[in-house]
């Protein structure tokens, strides 16, 4: 099993790291994530780091919020992860699409006008 594989199974073995994954199909902030979740917002961002350092969750905006500061808008690098135990562990990561990932660039563009 290769490092990359173990450190992805450990990190969706930690608590709220799947939830997290779910909710960001579409982008989100850590404050909605935590709401959303019930997640205590420090737990959120130490989450949100382990998910990033993985390569699970990529920073996807940073839009104005109605107070005029920039937030952190995340959301999930894959659209399934699949673990198989056949001939030892392995886990198969699908990737966004590019006809998602050119779909989220129209909503960025919309939401910034």
């Amino acid at each position: 099993m290769a490092e990359e594989d173990e450190d992805i199974i450990q990190v969706l073995g930690n608590k709220y790291n799947p939830e997290i994954l779910d909710a960001t199909g579409e982008p989100k902030s850590a404050q909605e994530l935590s709401d959303e979740l019930e997640v205590p917002i420090a737990t959120c961002y130490r989450r949100i780091n382990e998910l990033e350092e993985t390569d699970l969750l990529e920073l996807h905006d940073r839009p104005l919020s109605d107070e005029h500061r920039r937030i952190k808008v995340y959301r999930r690098c894959v659209d399934s992860i699949e673990v198989t135990f056949r001939n030892g562990l392995e886990v198969d990561l699908e990737e966004r699409s590019e006809v998602q990932n050119k779909l989220d660039q129209v909503w960025r563009t919309m939401t910034e006008g």
